[in-house]
């Protein structure tokens, strides 16, 4: 069974108490006061924005459990994890809660359970109730209940009784409700005679084979010569008592009580389980080995881990074999994955159900078809009687009907005889009158092929008149078209001409723009042959100036040319020595580079 689907067992009880008026909603101040408390039993941190914030007060009225589904798994379910919280203050809240209203023990005090008892069967109602609401226990799992309560009792069951008793006690939903379960408990029907102190040391030892997992060993399913029906599982005893243990570091002896569970072997000072002295992890990986007696103790067995080895002795060996077996079944079942013993076997006599429904379901179907073809078996012997009821009766009415028509074969037969007399009589008269038809059918052949020849010249002419109406139809059709022909080349011969105007309006217009171009060309041409006979004019005017400074030019190198001749014959006579040649030649040294410069310019 999930954790969930645990806890939203015992919060539907919570959640139908706080329905005061059974309309299946409850109000938000109710729930918002639940919310919290379940915040706390389940040690999940406090959301106090998103309680006010869902439950806050408007006009939308109380809220039905699929309204306060969601909230539920959002900020309390999803954030549940198993372990960090104690299952049994959760079951104990919402027990408060539903037992307020729900639960009614007897007011003189004469309840075989106690409130406590009450509290801790309401939880193994839970556990073994199914999985669907509103909560019931189906027969067979009250009988599985109260068997081993019974069993730790070492008292027997009677089941003949217990029968009796669900065969009158109205059931719904196919089962008991908790509250009919447990008036059936406190009535003392089934536990007449036994001290409430031992009924409850039975239920807090089947409650904690059941629902705090202290694994237990399987015994005979014979009790005290009670025979079990085959549905029955085997009866499991408690793995949980007084051992000697030895320490690892002073490897003394001490005495401990210890508890088993499938995953966890626990020990303690004492059997009130206030102060725990350690536990014993078990996987898949741990085994169990009976040792031989030695330092003066017996019944020694010992428990391997993957990091130590814990040694122990029992009482006697039967104790021993009772442990050992135990905690190879709690390995067994850790190899296996499963973490509770009872919810698999739960889960097994669930299947077992199942399967006897569906034998049964099949059998009554067997039945039911067997039924129905020993119905079908008889209807069709019923329809045999009538087949043959009605042979009997066609067969009367053929014989009759054999005799009618013997008798009217014989009538027919006579009047067949005046018939043909009378026919060869009428023979007689129809040759003669065949004689005369012949020469009538003769003229009237006659007639036929004449009208058959006037037939033909008739159909000759129609249809000479028919080809000639066609003759004309295809005249006056081959008109129609020549003048449709007509028609269309006189429109397209219309639309030439509009065009055509339109191109000689639009010919004239371009005419005109480009006359006005020409013009303007002509006026630019005339302008320009103008500038171009300016420029010619400048242009020889320029020549003219060029042709006069070439001509001062060369007259001005002419007289340079004859000024330096008569120069140089004019310094030759005065300097016949070299010093009068330097002489005059640093004079006139300085005029050379000015002369130079001068004719430059000039050309």
């Amino acid at each position: 069974m999930d954790l969930r689907a645990e806890l939203l067992k015992s919060i539907w009880y919570a959640f139908t108490a706080l329905d005061v008026e059974k309309s299946g909603k409850v109000s938000k101040s109710q729930l918002k006061v639940l919310s919290h408390n379940l915040y706390t039993v389940l040690c999940i941190p406090h959301d106090p924005v998103a309680l006010e914030e869902h439950f806050r007060d408007d006009d939308d009225g109380p809220v039905s459990s699929q309204g306060y589904m969601p909230y539920l798994n959002k900020y309390i379910l999803d954030k549940v994890e198993e372990g960090a919280f104690v299952k049994e203050n959760f079951d104990e809240l919402c027990w408060t809660l539903t037992a307020k209203k729900n639960y009614k023990p007897d007011r003189n005090g004469n309840s075989v359970v106690s409130h406590q008892d009450a509290f801790k069967l309401w939880c193994l109602f839970n556990f073994l109730s199914e999985d669907k609401y509103p909560l019931v226990m189906v027969p067979d799992e009250v009988e599985y209940l109260l068997k081993k309560i019974c069993t730790a009792m070492n008292v027997e069951l009677n089941s003949c009784e217990l029968d009796d008793y669900l065969a009158q006690e109205p059931q719904g939903q196919g089962g008991l409700t908790v509250w009919q379960f447990l008036d059936m408990v406190n009535s003392g029907r089934f536990l007449r005679g036994i001290e409430q102190e031992a009924v409850s040391m039975a239920v807090e030892e089947v409650y904690q084979e059941v629902i705090e997992d202290v694994l237990k060993q399987a015994r005979s399913p014979h009790i005290l010569g009670h025979k079990v029906c085959p549905c029955y599982h085997p009866v499991l005893i408690s793995v949980q008592g007084y051992l000697w243990k030895r320490g690892q570091l002073r490897r003394n002896w001490s005495e401990r009580w210890f508890m088993l569970k499938p995953s966890v072997l626990s020990y303690y000072m004492s059997e009130e389980r206030k102060e725990k002295k350690g536990s014993i992890a078990l996987d898949k990986h741990c085994c169990v080995e009976v040792l031989p007696d030695r330092e003066g103790k017996r019944c020694m067995f010992c428990v391997k881990t993957s990091s130590r080895t814990y040694e122990m002795s029992a009482s006697d060996t039967r104790q021993r074999q009772e442990w050992t077996l135990a905690i190879q079944t709690a390995i067994r079942l850790q190899a296996e994955g499963k973490k509770s013993l009872h919810k698999d076997l739960k889960q097994k006599r669930r299947e077992q159900r199942e399967q006897r429904e569906q034998r049964k379901a099949a059998k009554e179907e067997e039945t039911q078809r067997l039924k129905q073809l020993q119905e079908e078996k008889e209807r069709k012997l019923q329809e045999l009687e009538l087949l043959k009821e009605a042979q009997r009766q066609a067969e009367i009415l053929l014989q009759e009907e054999e005799e009618r028509r013997r008798q009217q074969h014989e009538e027919m037969q006579r009047t067949l005889e005046i018939q043909l007399r009378e026919a060869e009589q009428a023979r007689a008269s129809m040759q003669a009158e065949m004689v005369l038809k012949e020469a009538e059918a003769e003229r009237q052949r006659k007639r036929i092929l004449e009208l058959e020849a006037m037939q033909e010249r008739l159909q000759e002419a129609l249809q000479q008149e028919v080809k000639a109406r066609q003759d004309e139809e295809a005249v006056r059709y081959a008109q129609a078209r020549l003048l449709a022909e007509e028609e269309e080349k006189l429109k397209q011969l219309m639309k030439l001409k509009e065009e055509q105007e339109e191109y000689i309006i639009k010919t004239q217009l371009e005419k005109q723009v480009l006359k006005q171009e020409m013009e303007n060309k002509n006026k630019c041409l005339e302008e320009a042959q103008k500038q171009l006979e300016e420029v010619r004019v400048n242009r020889q005017r320029v020549d003219q100036d060029v042709m006069a400074a070439q001509r001062k030019l060369r007259q001005a190198s002419t007289n340079v040319k004859h000024w330096n001749v008569q120069m140089n014959r004019l310094m030759h006579p005065i300097g016949p020595g070299d010093k009068r040649t330097n002489v005059s030649g640093g004079v006139f040294a300085g005029y050379q580079p000015l002369l130079s410069r001068r004719d430059s310019s000039l050309k």
